[in-house]
């Protein structure tokens, strides 16, 4: 959590694509719009060495308490299921390798970019696609609300769920590749490299994983 108390820690050891495709560690501060048309000066901090361990350390660093707290939670409603099938040890192997494929896909879709990626929602995608090939048919429960008004839960297959949400990620990723200044800061493309990653490696891994006799009724947060 030292992360969230220290932006220097934080923009450091984030994912930078310039950095990653120059091999060098960019520093200083460099002037950007925001999507809302207003000026914004990234502050580049000095990271690790060799800078490409960032697309590692970025999985762990996030830009604050909703950002963590939104992340967690999916991991915490799909990830011990796919942890069970795993296993402890390979479940860590599959995550880390789901969330360093997703930062090379955030890279790859803006090589040139200087705005640190930063966060585990791509290694979360991977774990998302495991339970969708593991558990396609498993229900889970939704909660609908307006706004801040909760209506109602309601029953909504797993491949449902979470076929809407990768629909989501390709048509945002293609219609505005990751983060940009005309996005909304999200990187798209992350989500989409760790979600493919996820898919295929547990779709080859299948006939060797514990899916266990019943999967538990799941919660999604709020729609």
């Amino acid at each position: 959590l030292y992360q969230l108390v220290n932006p220097d820690f934080t923009n450091g050891y984030s994912a930078v694509p310039a950095e990653i495709t120059s091999g060098k560690d960019i520093v200083g501060q460099f002037p950007l719009v925001a999507p809302d048309g207003s000026s914004v000066v990234i502050d580049e901090a000095p990271g690790p060495m060799p800078i490409w361990l960032t697309l590692l350390t970025s999985i762990f660093m996030h830009g604050g308490w909703l950002h963590i707290g939104g992340n967690m939670l999916f991991l915490f409603i799909f990830g011990d299921n796919i942890e069970k099938a795993y296993g402890h040890v390979k479940y860590v192997v599959f995550y880390l390798v789901c969330g360093i494929i997703a930062s090379l896909a955030h890279v790859l879709s803006q090589p040139d970019s200087i705005i640190p990626s930063l966060g585990a929602s791509g290694a979360i995608s991977g774990v998302l696609a495991a339970y969708l090939v593991l558990f396609p048919t498993n229900r889970v429960k939704v909660l609908l609300t307006l706004g801040f008004v909760l209506l109602r839960p309601i029953m909504v297959p797993a491949v449902v769920m979470i076929g809407i949400w990768a629909l989501l990620q390709f048509v945002n990723g293609l219609g505005a590749i990751a983060v940009s200044e005309q996005t909304s800061g999200v990187a798209y493309w992350a989500h989409i490299g760790g979600f493919i990653a996820g898919a295929l490696i547990t779709l080859l891994a299948k006939p060797f994983l514990d899916r266990g006799a019943t999967v538990p009724t799941r919660v999604s947060p709020p729609y």
